[in-house]
């Protein structure tokens, strides 16, 4: 009778916190606080050790965005399914990718076998001169410099596509971003299911203008490439012997490597404009300052026409915040984060704007039901 008695009083009596029971409710927040940390924490920490990973998933969806702008075009003028024109855009891309390998390997094989040779005899001009202008340089330093990038570079590239490599990687990404273009709703309905039903209209708005952002900046890029692979041949093999005589020596290998450059903006004009006069001195100080000209014109008309028809009204990116990006994700993550800062940073830029418009919606609609039943709207 005293064991039972005890027992209702027991029952009845809180037992206090406990590690499976807290009734103190500064203590419960205090863990809530805790929690919550506890899991933005580790989320980071899964982030970073799965950041190669995820960016060959954004990878992916870069090449899909680009499959789907090629898919698109085609729906106005062929009244087709979906699936036969990501189709048609794949066949054609692949029988660009075999001539620009035959022609790489029939026509410029040579230019291509000479082109190193030719860099190196002009650095080590270019280290003569300096040394005679008194500058401490020397060509042991530089070899050890880019003994250096390259080991770095080749470090983050074989951690980015594993055992067998970027190919590797590459393949993936092709893959990946093959099966987003062919049934892209059936992903953003997935994401979607994962969402609070509130959450997921504002969802589909934000994928649908980060979608025709990414369009219209990877066409902008496209465009951009072969603009400036085609001026830059026509300048340096056509219309060179008419100023200088003679065409500037691997125009086409020239014009291959400026126009693959300026997938990545800023830094690849740079490198390819670095190329291209190196190579143009080899033929006499003339012909250098000639290709100096030519990288002037081939830049400006694109930055300042092309660029700006097709993808800066809609993209418009600041330069110092581009480059600052590129040379935080080259850091990380080498050539493959030099290639995907300008599309990473837009969508960061679409999602923080739609961030923007939609706390801007919910004051809106809160100072909307504030006002008294009676009261009507400011010009309404």
């Amino acid at each position: 009778m005293e064991s039972a008695t005890g027992d209702r009083a027991t029952e009845g009596h809180s037992l206090g916190t406990s590690p499976s029971r807290i009734s103190d409710p500064r203590l419960r927040m205090e863990f809530t606080r805790a929690f919550i940390w506890a899991v933005t924490i580790g989320a980071l920490v899964l982030t970073v050790y799965l950041s190669s990973a995820l960016l060959a998933l954004f990878g992916a969806m870069v090449f899909a965005a680009m499959l789907d702008g090629g898919a698109r075009l085609l729906g106005r003028v062929l009244p087709i399914g979906r699936s036969w024109r990501v189709g048609i855009v794949l066949v054609l891309t692949g029988l660009f990718l075999v001539w620009l390998g035959y022609f790489a390997g029939s026509t410029i094989s040579k230019e291509a076998a000479e082109f190193p040779r030719i860099i190196s005899d002009q650095v080590s001009r270019l280290v003569a001169w300096a040394q005679a202008q008194g500058f401490d340089v020397s060509m042991d330093q530089l070899r050890n410099y880019a003994g250096s990038l390259q080991s770095g570079v080749g470090t983050v590239t074989r951690a980015l596509g594993g055992i067998l490599g970027g190919l590797t990687t590459s393949i993936l990404i092709a893959i990946i971003g093959i099966y987003l273009a062919l049934e892209p709703q059936l992903y953003k309905r997935g994401v979607a299911w994962m969402l609070p039903e509130p959450k997921r209209e504002g969802f589909y708005k934000t994928v649908k203008r980060m979608g025709y952002t990414m369009r219209r900046l990877m066409a902008g890029r496209l465009v951009g490439m072969v603009f400036e692979a085609l001026l830059t041949y026509v300048l340096l093999a056509w219309v060179a012997p008419l100023v200088v005589g003679e065409s500037v020596p691997m125009a086409a290998l020239l014009a291959i490597l400026t126009g693959l450059l300026a997938f990545v903006p800023n830094l690849g004009a740079i490198i390819s404009g670095v190329l291209m006069m190196l190579v143009g001195f080899s033929g006499g100080s003339d012909m250098g300052i000639y290709t100096i000209v030519t990288y002037f014109i081939v830049q400006n008309f694109d930055g300042y026409i092309v660029v700006p028809m097709i993808a800066k009204k809609t993209v418009d990116l600041a330069p110092a915040l581009v480059l600052a990006m590129q040379l935080i994700m080259g850091i990380l993550f080498g050539i493959a984060g030099l290639l995907f800062a300008d599309p990473l940073l837009a969508m960061i830029k679409v999602a923080l704007e739609r961030r923007a418009e939609a706390a801007d919606d919910e004051t809106v609609h809160s100072a909307a039901e504030a006002k008294p039943a009676g009261e009507s709207p400011v010009g309404a």
